[in-house]
Parts: structure tokens; C-alpha cells; sequence
């Protein structure tokens, strides 16, 4: 996977564990190199091998939150 968005986007980015099982991690792409892609989401921050990273996009901000329904 060499093509990243900016450092500062919203992205999803799907990886391998070591177990082989793919998993993603969604939120901030704080930065990339050639060694590591770090994102901040609502798990911490997720350091990801790079040669594990399958496939990487920029996704759009989430949706606001919806107005809680109070009992009448």
C-alpha cells in the first residue's frame, strides 16, 4: 500500500493482524512513513505496520449525533 491520504484526514484503514485476520482502523491519520501508519480514533492511537496495511482510504467526518428522545 504505498498511496495514503494527508496526515490530518479521516480514513479507514484495513490491515492484517498477526493472527492473519484483517481489522480496520478508523479515525485521524496522525502520519505515515515507510514504517509505520499511525491513526487516532476512538480506540487510542493504533501504530500499524505499514507492509501490514491492505488497503487505506479517506472517509468523510461522521454523521452529528441525533437528538436523544426524552419519556414524556
Amino acid at each position: 500500500m504505498r498511496d495514503l491520504p494527508l496526515p490530518g484526514r479521516r480514513v479507514v484503514v484495513r490491515y492484517l493482524l498477526p493472527s492473519g485476520q484483517a481489522t480496520d482502523a478508523l479515525g485521524e491519520l496522525l502520519s505515515a512513513d515507510d514504517d509505520v501508519v499511525v491513526v487516532a480514533g476512538k480506540r487510542g492511537e493504533e501504530r500499524i505496520p505499514r507492509g501490514a496495511v491492505i488497503a487505506a482510504k479517506e472517509v468523510p467526518p461522521p454523521p452529528a449525533p441525533r437528538p436523544r428522545r426524552t419519556a414524556p
